[in-house]
């Protein structure tokens, strides 16, 4: 890298660091907040997003809850990478009783967290440690801290991209603990392992898990082949083909506003409510 170049990019990185702020301004909801985890599963310190319904008391009330992938891309703009989901907008607006805890990807650890495989040139395949984490010191600290319903049928995940493999793979992993997943332009790319596992999979213990796919017409050659040969995997192993709900969307690209066009009726359907 010669000096001048070097230079004009240290000035676009100072350029952008100034102005970031002013027009990315945070976009998250009053009912937002969030608090900080230390994992002991995972050599990092995790910043987790809690969305509370409107209608949320602490007394005897008890809520679902929806755990998701990225959090940063999630509920605010200002801490988004190209866009968010909209995810308490939408909640807001649909006046949803839903809990919704969103879990900050763990940057340059994003890969290693998020795939279940390993690929053969990005490496990665520790999901297991990361869905440790999700299930025996950050689901029992929500629960502690929210009123929430523990029960295995009121427990959801989902996410996008690797979130949604991950996703994908965490319900499958654990029936004991997630009942439905929300599974967006999944990476099924990633590694031909997902499909050996799932076909070593006994039907009986998973016969009853639910799943909601989405993907864009415009994403990658391999998303849409991919995802609907998942389907016809999984379908052999459910106890029928309506626990499925899979379908394509038209111009659909592989990012924030497909998934926060996507998320409205993923949301209803994870609690019933499908118009």
């Amino acid at each position: 890298m010669n000096k001048q170049f070097y230079l004009g990019y240290i000035f676009l990185v100072i350029l952008l660091l100034v102005e970031v702020p002013t027009q990315a301004q945070s976009s998250a909801s009053k009912n937002v907040s969030t608090f900080l985890i230390e994992p002991p599963q995972l050599d990092t310190l995790k910043k987790i997003w809690v969305y509370l319904p409107k209608s949320y008391t602490s007394q005897t009330k008890k809520y679902p809850v929806l755990y998701l992938q990225d959090a940063q891309n999630l509920f605010d703009i200002s801490t988004s990478f190209v866009g968010e989901w909209r995810v308490d907008e939408t909640l807001d607006s649909l006046g949803l009783d839903l809990i919704v805890i969103g879990i900050e990807h763990g940057n340059d650890k994003r890969i290693d967290e998020l795939t279940p495989f390993p690929h053969p040139e990005y490496k990665g395949g520790h999901a297991d440690a990361y869905l440790r984490f999700i299930t025996e010191t950050l689901k029992p600290k929500v629960d502690s801290l929210y009123n929430t319903s523990t029960t295995t049928e009121n427990t959801f995940i989902g996410g996008s991209s690797l979130g949604g493999l991950f996703s994908y793979y965490a319900t499958l992993r654990h029936p004991d603990v997630f009942s439905k997943a929300i599974v967006f332009s999944p990476s099924f790319w990633y590694s031909e392992d997902v499909f050996s596992y799932v076909e070593s999979i006994e039907s009986e213990d998973i016969e009853d898990l639910q799943f909601y796919f989405r993907a864009g017409e415009n994403e990658s050659e391999t998303m849409l082949p991919l995802m609907f040969k998942m389907k016809k995997l999984l379908s052999s192993k459910l106890a029928s083909d309506t626990q499925i709900n899979i379908d394509s969307i038209p111009d659909g690209e592989h990012n924030e506003k497909l998934w926060a066009k996507s998320f409205p009726d993923a949301a209803l359907w994870l609690l019933d409510l499908e118009k």
